[in-house]
């Protein structure tokens, strides 16, 4: 097992509360591979690195919940194994002496439909949504992105999301694979059928709930599988309207941190709002005996990430807004 390369918090006091953080599993029983890229993918060591994270959240006995930003089997896994397979993952989670919090990935819809896939996750939404949030202490809400709501993967090849996802893409990419992105410059690089948007009815209920957090005076989460910042992702990495995301999210002072998953090596930045991103190492890429996971300590003015192996430790502090912007 790995060890922890944590560090100190300078606060002497207590958090008000701290939660464990996960991404990008993509177990499957099959042998180890290459991403597109050529980086290793290690599909049957990645349950380990569940099993292990699991096992260090519960021995803290105080993690008041986890948060698993998505894609827990891998594209790969058989298609005839699918659903045993999510069931499997699903199971090792509920070995948390907690709540635990599912986000839904690319991954994870290349296996299941969504009307199957959101039950197991206990994603409870009749329209197939999967956004929602959530709020663990009165100063603080959780709020899950859905970024595969406008989407070539997921939903029945007719469902008019899947229509409006397919004519975007046809727009934007003019690739005859449109997971290419041969020929796209800079951010135009994101337009890919493994990446998704974020619809209008998700935008409106979004608003409301960072007006509603704004009035009382709590401080939020954003937690998206696709990261919402180019300087704390690759560009082929990033939800389709991102910028249009962070200009609402940009509206508000509310927001102090974004969580994703998706690009495996992780990354990090500060945008010019003062909001933190923090797209997480996956645990696909960990090697035989190393992890990627980690927890979260959070306080009034921070949040202290600390991550093991893979995971990097990151110091987050809440700045105070600049009314100047």
């Amino acid at each position: 097992m790995g060890s922890e390369n944590g560090f100190k918090s300078a606060h002497d006091k207590q958090p008000l509360f701290s939660f464990g953080l996960i991404s990008d599993v993509q177990y499957s029983d099959i042998p180890d591979g290459r991403s597109f890229l050529g980086v290793p993918r290690y599909y049957r060591h990645s349950i380990l690195v569940l099993q292990r994270a699991v096992q260090n959240w519960n021995n803290h006995r105080r993690h008041k919940f986890v948060i698993n930003c998505g894609d827990i089997v891998d594209g790969f896994c058989p298609k005839d194994r699918s659903l045993n397979t999510v069931k499997k993952i699903v199971d090792e989670f509920d070995k948390f002496n907690g709540q635990v919090y599912h986000l839904i990935g690319n991954h994870c819809l290349y296996n299941l439909p969504r009307k199957q896939l959101l039950p197991l996750l206990k994603i409870n939404n009749l329209e197939g949504h999967a956004y929602y949030d959530f709020s663990p202490v009165p100063g603080f809400r959780f709020v899950v992105l859905d970024g595969y709501d406008i989407s070539a993967i997921g939903w029945p090849q007719d469902h008019p999301r899947t229509l409006e996802a397919m004519k975007f893409l046809k727009e934007k990419n003019p690739n005859e694979d449109k997971n290419s992105p041969t020929g796209l410059v800079g951010l135009e690089r994101r337009f890919l059928m493994f990446n998704g948007g974020i619809g209008k009815k998700q935008m409106e209920w979004l608003n409301n709930v960072l007006q509603e957090s704004t009035e009382m005076k709590q401080k939020v989460m954003v937690c998206c599988h696709l990261p919402l910042d180019p300087s704390a992702s690759s560009k082929e990495a990033l939800l389709w309207n991102y910028n249009e995301v962070m200009n609402l999210i940009h509206r508000y002072n509310c927001v102090k941190v974004c969580f994703s998953g998706h690009d495996h090596k992780g990354g990090y930045s500060i945008d010019s709002h003062g909001i933190h991103h923090r797209v997480l190492e996956a645990a696909l890429e960990c090697p035989p005996g190393t992890n990627s996971f980690g927890y979260v300590e959070v306080y009034d003015d921070k949040i202290s990430l600390y991550g093991t192996d893979r995971m990097k430790s990151t110091d987050m502090y809440f700045n105070t807004p600049n009314l100047n912007l």
